[in-house]
């Protein structure tokens, strides 16, 4: 019988697993790429660029390609993407003297592939979890948990070795995490479809496409929730590609730095999470997401506009990543609540695409901004709008919260 169990739960062991290798990739690929072009070209505006080349493929095919992956199967889509997303940084390694269109177009490549692989690996999980018999809150406070495990040895791990061996052999490492991912997924992960759940309509695709929109536009709360993400993406993204390289770059002249910075983040949001996941139920989940976003956002690119002490920097990150622990689990549990299972496929394209769509234009634009006012002008810019857009809908949620409190007869209103 424990064998039975056991068997049973290696699929999700494996999926949640191969998640984190994909972690691990893309946190060497945040340090390695912009390092790369940083050091090849000098400029702060094709860094921008080239991470609005992974990014925009990433969130397009997010919403584009979900229809496809219903019919060609999450399990199939999942490796083949995974497979590619090796292949295409295996290249950006093996050519020494990359030029910068090129190098763009193989980012765009692997952004492209990337952005499927999540949504399919997103999907998979509902079903790998039924079958393993987790609870899916214990299962996605584990994922939450095992991602910021990754982060906060990849981040350092990152910055050492593109100091020590470079930035092509860190890409390297890169491309063989992706390999990893698709060889998990496509010997172990093999769910059985969930009893008394739809499967996808084979619908022509332009109309399975927008059955994910209108889904969406009727839901208000998902609504509210993605325009806030987006906001957070937008600027905290540019930071971590752009702002914080150079700003690491002008005080320390080392990419270890960087890789400190993002290893504290992932540190505080671990800590956050493992709390989180102690008293989830006990806190209020919207409270919790407005809180965490107006804490973790905008006082860690505030910091570096005003000082150059590391120390001051790496704990207020540390802080920051305690907030942002909230955002993430709630944001999933809301998902998995509201969307019907034979259309998350779609749903999650849609809110995928939106919640990274500042991704590039925020990256693309902060590297504009830096070349035409300067690196700490664009940190306080940056900083102050975004402690606007986290604060005030923070501020707005808890007045409407003490509004329905209703007044105890004899007290003063």
């Amino acid at each position: 019988m424990a064998q039975q169990v056991r068997n049973k739960r290696l699929g999700l062991y494996a999926l949640l697993t191969a998640d984190v290798f994909s972690t691990f990739g893309s946190r060497f690929s945040l340090v390695a790429i912009p390092w790369l072009v940083l050091i090849s070209t000098g400029s702060a505006a094709k860094m921008g660029l080239v991470a609005a080349s992974e990014m925009i493929p990433y969130l397009l095919t997010s919403v584009l390609a979900a229809p496809i992956a219903d019919r060609f199967g999450m399990r199939r889509t999942s490796v083949c993407c995974d497979l590619g997303s090796a292949v295409a940084m295996g290249l950006v390694a093996a050519i020494g003297q990359l030029g910068f269109v090129h190098l763009c177009l193989l980012i765009a490549v692997s952004g492209g592939l990337r952005g499927v692989s999540d949504r399919t690996k997103h999907v998979l999980l509902r079903p790998t979890t039924a079958e393993s018999g987790i609870p899916m809150l214990r299962v996605t406070s584990a994922y939450e948990a095992m991602n910021r495990t990754s982060g906060l040895s990849g981040g350092p791990l990152a910055g050492v070795l593109v100091a020590t061996i470079g930035p092509h052999h860190t890409i390297w490492l890169d491309a063989g995490t992706y390999a990893v991912a698709a060889l998990l997924v496509g010997l172990l992960v093999n769910p059985a479809p969930e009893p008394g759940v739809a499967t996808p309509a084979k619908e022509p695709y332009w109309r399975a496409l927008a059955g994910g929109f209108s889904f969406l536009r009727t839901d208000r709360i998902l609504l509210g929730m993605l325009g806030m993400l987006f906001m957070v993406n937008f600027f905290q993204y540019a930071n971590g590609v752009v702002l914080l390289p150079l700003w690491v770059r002008q005080e320390f002249g080392s990419a270890t730095g960087l890789g400190w910075i993002m290893g504290v983040f992932a540190a505080g949001s671990l800590l956050g999470n493992v709390f989180f996941t102690v008293f989830a139920t006990k806190i209020p989940q919207m409270l919790s997401f407005f809180v965490g976003a107006a804490i973790g956002g905008a006082p860690k690119i505030l910091v570096l506009g005003l000082t150059g002490n590391l120390t001051v920097v790496l704990i207020v990150t540390f802080f920051a990543g305690l907030g942002m622990a909230g955002v993430n689990p709630v944001v999933g549990a809301v998902l998995y609540e509201r969307i019907p299972a034979e259309l998350q496929t779609r749903v999650f394209g849609v809110v995928g695409a939106v919640a990274v769509a500042g991704i590039p234009l925020g990256s693309a634009l902060t590297g504009a901004a830096v070349a035409g006012i300067g690196l700490r002008p664009t940190i306080m810019v940056s900083a102050l709008v975004l402690l606007a857009a986290t604060a005030i809908p923070l501020a707005k949620h808890i007045s409407k919260k003490n509004k329905k409190i209703p007044v105890a007869q004899g007290e003063p209103g």
